[in-house]
């Protein structure tokens, strides 16, 4: 009996978990730890199934899962940063990794892409190649056309939401980076960076109360080194209207094993500073507006 097309995966390709009742303006969002792999990209790739998760912030949606109860959504994309990465432009592609052209709106010069981790990757975090063959771009475009897209539509619509509501808004872009230390940095990294673009996506005020937090409950704080914002962030913060956008990532190496992918036992203390966290900023843009600067 036939029973039609096998159900999409990734339909829907994001969740919002909503609170009961909204206490600030903030929402908080996750890109990077979706975890769905569609078995037709599987099949396409040269790498094992723990190789393809390299690129994942793994269980940062975990982490800041307290978000709701405490009164601000949380959205997370379920499609894998390998997939389609969010936190990218719309068109970001590399055309070397495209057995066709690609048309003329299509960013080729984006350094990114050339990196190979443009909006559709070419290699996972560590280096590796990604594919066996060439894609075609119609499936570029129908992985944005139907993951990206929507994605960035439904954000958008809350923080719209949101900053009617408030007059005001607050998007915490959360993410993760690996332990090891990048080039040209001798003591490792630090447990936190937090981008606010060198304080164009967001007022001073949001990120050094971020900052301070942090640095209370003991952890190590770095600003825009060596990661100071990506596409969400740039494209949402507009601290002239109300609008601020602050990136936050978290070494991997506090809270899970990164060769098994597995959760350490500090997560779980982990979780419990970012719900401190979290309601700190909640507090500071549920409180009423002020004309001066040191206030969102």
């Amino acid at each position: 009996m036939d029973t039609g097309p096998a159900p999409d995966p990734l339909d829907p390709p994001f969740l919002v978990a909503a609170p009961h009742a909204e206490t600030a303006p903030v929402v908080f969002a996750s890109p990077h730890s979706g975890d769905v792999y569609p078995a037709e990209f599987v099949s396409r790739t040269r790498l094992d199934a723990l190789s393809l998760r390299r690129s994942e912030d793994a269980f940062i949606d975990t982490l800041f899962e307290s978000a709701p109860g405490l009164g601000m959504p949380l959205i997370k994309a379920r499609f894998p940063r390998a997939y389609v990465d969010a936190n990218r432009g719309p068109w970001e592609l590399d055309p070397g990794m495209f057995a066709d052209r690609l048309p003329p709106y299509v960013d080729q010069s984006s350094p990114r892409a050339a990196a190979g981790l443009g909006t559709i990757a070419r290699i996972v975090s560590d280096g590796a190649e990604i594919y066996r063959d060439k894609l075609r771009f119609a499936e570029a475009k129908r992985r944005i056309e139907t993951l990206y897209m929507p994605y960035h539509a439904r954000l958008s619509d809350l923080l719209d939401d949101a900053h009617a509501r408030w007059t005001r808004c607050l998007l915490v872009d959360c993410h993760s980076m690996p332990s090891g230390a990048p080039p040209g940095i001798v003591a490792g990294r630090p447990d936190f960076v937090l981008g606010d673009c060198h304080g164009s996506s967001c007022m001073a005020a949001i990120t050094d109360l971020a900052e301070r937090t942090l640095r209370t409950l003991g952890y190590a704080v770095a600003r825009n080194d060596p990661y100071a914002g990506g596409f969400t962030t740039r494209h949402h913060g507009r601290p002239a209207q109300g609008r601020h956008a602050l990136q936050i990532e978290i070494n991997r190496g506090l809270y899970m094993n990164e060769a098994r992918l597995e959760p350490r036992p500090y997560f779980a203390t982990l979780a419990a500073h970012m719900a401190r966290l979290i309601a700190v900023l909640r507090d500071l843009m549920a409180a009423p507006a002020r004309p001066d600067a040191a206030t969102p």
